[in-house]
């Protein structure tokens, strides 16, 4: 469970629940009561978590199984971020590995502001369907499909589904973000 993984990996790397509190902006009270799962943190605490413990989102929702090479359609897991309007569908078997994959999918006219990351990527992405505006530092591009783009991830600041349909992406990032 989700408590469980945080106070492994808390212990792990020698954090006590006071200073893993103070780095994610928590009490330790809330801490001690999640890692217990008496109570659940919000997707940005558990961002925060995953930031100051060094792992990826996804290695808190992950449910411990063996890992198969192959990610059905139906058994992708899913993430939506609050502050992201990008519904994103994991296509690796998990984030424990150097490179992610991703489908990604935005209605049109919506966008996504990218968040800095705490250590430097790179990203490619490939347009399935739809049309995408990227935007690197000062730089716009405009995808359709079967475009693709690679960059360093410090260099995006924003993508947009630009047209009137929907647009699907995939995106591989190394090393892993989530």
């Amino acid at each position: 469970m989700l408590g469980e993984r945080i106070r492994a990996r808390r212990q792990e790397l020698g954090l006590s629940q006071r200073d893993l509190a103070a780095q994610v902006g928590v009490t330790a009270s809330f801490l001690s009561m999640v890692e217990r799962n008496l109570a659940s943190p919000s997707l940005k605490s558990l961002r925060n978590l995953a930031r100051a413990l060094d792992v990826s989102i996804f290695y808190f929702l992950e449910e411990e199984s063996p890992v198969s090479p192959v990610v059905r359609r139906r058994e992708r897991k899913r993430l939506t971020l609050p502050a992201s309007q990008l519904t994103y569908q994991l296509l690796t078997p998990d984030v424990n590995r150097k490179m992610e994959m991703f489908l990604a999918r935005l209605k049109p006219g919506q966008h996504n502001i990218a968040l800095p990351l705490h250590h430097p990527t790179e990203e490619c992405i490939l347009v399935l369907h739809g049309q995408l505006e990227v935007r690197l530092d000062d730089q716009t591009y405009t995808l359709g499909p079967g475009d693709s783009i690679y960059f360093e991830g410090s260099r995006l600041r924003e993508l947009i589904a630009t047209g009137d349909e929907p647009l699907t992406f995939v995106s591989a990032i190394t090393p892993a973000v989530f």
